[in-house]
């Protein structure tokens, strides 16, 4: 039986090639489940970019991902996805930085790494040296902070809401609800030390079904001679009438 997943081999000689291509400016090198991962010093990243392109047939730039390591220095990974067409096969590009290192910008060789380094600037606070246009694009103008980083509140710090009496967009601190404050992290099927909203409703029907229902007699089953008689009437069907009447 097939698996569900296909199974993607990378090329012979594809680590090979990439270790002669990038030489002095490789870290390092791994393949994991198929999967090729090159690590590259950060001042290095255009040449690795035009090497892999044209030495090693990395033709497109699909991704640019950051992840964040706060109990790291450099804190910052960017990771670049690139496909080659040629070889129907896909590396990673890993590279480490601080948010105030600036990552040389590689929109001179693939146009649409403009986008993408912008979403890692809005979301992890990383700077691209090179970007012409490095403006946040996926939160909202004032926006406070980086949301993707670690240490960044999941409440965030402010919220903004429609002032019907000054006709505009207000933007206000987070004010969180006294439910989101005393929050226990208790598992709901561990129950709480208290009686959640709601809760009392079902501690009702639970001392009102505390007597359980009985069937003393037949009657009560609706079983017996009555009822079977009453059921004799209901499924007696008269015989349907066929042809002309005489």
């Amino acid at each position: 039986m097939s698996h569900s997943a296909p199974h993607i081999q990378t090329p012979d000689g594809t680590v090979k090639a990439i270790l002669k291509a990038l030489g002095k400016y490789l870290v390092s090198i791994e393949e994991t489940n198929h999967e090729v991962a090159v690590h590259i010093h950060r001042d290095a990243l255009v040449e690795c970019m035009i090497r892999l392109r044209d030495d090693c047939e990395y033709q497109q730039l699909m991704e640019i991902a950051g992840v964040d390591w706060p109990e790291r220095d450099p804190r910052f990974e960017i990771v670049y996805c690139l496909l080659s067409l040629t070889k129907n096969h896909r590396i990673r590009v890993h590279l480490t930085t601080n948010d105030d290192e600036p990552v040389p910008s590689v929109t001179g060789i693939w146009p649409v790494a403009g986008w993408l380094e912008r979403e890692v600037f809005d979301m992890y606070g990383v700077l691209f040296s090179g970007n012409a246009d490095l403006r946040r694009i996926l939160t909202d103008y004032g926006f406070s902070g980086h949301p993707q980083r670690k240490d960044f509140p999941l409440s965030g710090y402010v919220e903004l809401r429609y002032s019907e009496e000054e006709k505009r967009v207000k933007y206000e601190p987070v004010q969180l609800a006294q439910d989101f404050r005393n929050f226990d992290f208790l598992s709901p099927w561990e129950g709480a030390d208290y009686v959640l909203p709601g809760d009392e409703k079902s501690n009702e029907v639970a001392t009102q079904q505390a007597t359980p229902k009985t069937t003393d007699v037949a009657k009560q089953t609706g079983a017996g001679k009555d009822a079977n008689k009453e059921a004799v009437k209901r499924t007696v069907r008269k015989p349907k009438v066929t042809g002309d009447k005489a």
